[in-house]
């Protein structure tokens, strides 16, 4: 058998099947922007509390309250019976703890009385627009002038509302003029607050590449957000109050099925956009700030002691565009 030595060549008819790259498979597109780490927050925010939870912490509280106190209690009979002067001292820091307890215990009584205030004149507000009673208008627009007695930066606008009251006997025209007068200036200063939280969690998505970390500071951002907008609006908020308000704000987005990709200008903004096609991490970051401020337009809505009327409620192309205007201006 004779072997043969050298190249081997196989025929192929190039005619018959000419290769050109538009004949190449298309490269699949990623997955689509979806807003991982707000659409978290919001999950964790808006997890509903079964009765059982609730019972549990209640009694793990009540525990702790009893042994704290018999604890306390021993040892102070038994500092009696060693020293009476460090009995003495001990009861006076005991009661100082007390006291401090108790004033925490009425600061949050008075926050979700003051939360409920503002859930009150929502209410009322929407009632006399439905109604059309101008008395009833006119005493809730004394209410609201009222609820805003303590804040300076309002001192002019109270002062040249009570002064156009007078002469307005329609019912929306007063609840116009108050709108006006006393929600503006402070739709403003809210709005500041959602644009910095807007900034803070978009930058933070494009900058972090930690999983979890994108949440944490989302999640944190947020509730300071939340707590800020309801400060602005009158509605100071402790501990209770605050998870409370969140929970209201949650709810209320997913009510409203807000707190999803798809809709308004978020598609455009990180699908089609310079910075998703330079990085990934900066389009999801700017999705997750989009999110960031409907959760800060849903708080406004919650926080705001009247429904949005006369003023038009903020854009979250507006909010976004407004907070990230230069902050990923060096990669465009």
């Amino acid at each position: 058998m004779t072997t043969r030595h050298g190249p081997i060549v196989i025929e192929h008819d190039l005619a018959q099947e000419a290769l050109v790259p538009a004949d190449a498979p298309a490269i699949a597109d990623e997955a689509p922007f979806d807003g991982a780490a707000m659409q978290s927050v919001v999950g964790i925010l808006a997890r509903p509390v079964s009765w059982i939870s609730r019972l549990f912490w209640s009694a793990f509280a009540g525990l702790i309250g009893v042994v704290v106190s018999v604890a306390a209690w021993d040892y102070v009979i038994d500092l009696l019976s060693r020293n009476i002067i460090l009995a003495r001292i001990t009861i006076a820091l005991l009661a100082i703890v007390a006291l401090g307890l108790a004033i925490v215990v009425i600061r949050e009584i008075a926050a979700m009385a003051r939360l409920r205030r503002i859930d009150d004149l929502q209410e009322e507000t929407a009632g006399i627009r439905a109604s059309g009673d101008a008395k009833a208008a006119l005493r809730l627009s004394r209410r609201i002038e009222s609820f805003y007695a303590g804040r300076a930066e309002l001192r002019w606008n109270r002062a040249n509302l009570a002064e156009q009251r007078g002469n307005t006997l329609d019912a929306d025209a007063v609840l116009d003029q108050t709108e006006t007068a006393l929600m503006l200036p402070l739709d403003a200063l809210a709005r500041r607050q959602v644009e910095v939280a807007c900034r803070q969690v978009a930058g933070a998505t494009a900058l972090i590449p930690l999983a979890l970390a994108d949440v944490s500071v989302a999640l944190a951002a947020n509730v300071r957000m939340v707590r800020r907008i309801a400060s602005v609006y009158g509605g100071r908020s402790g501990f209770f109050g605050s998870w409370r308000l969140l929970r209201a704000v949650a709810s209320h987005l997913l009510a409203t099925v807000v707190i999803a990709v798809g809709d308004d200008m978020i598609g455009s903004l990180a699908g089609g956009g310079v910075l998703a096609k330079i990085s990934r991490r900066f389009g999801e970051g700017v999705i997750n700030g989009a999110l960031t401020a409907r959760v800060g337009i849903a708080a406004m809505e919650v926080c705001r002691p009247m429904p949005f009327h006369i003023a038009k409620k903020p854009g979250v192309s507006a909010i976004t565009g407004s907070a990230l205007k230069g902050l990923f201006s060096s990669m465009n």
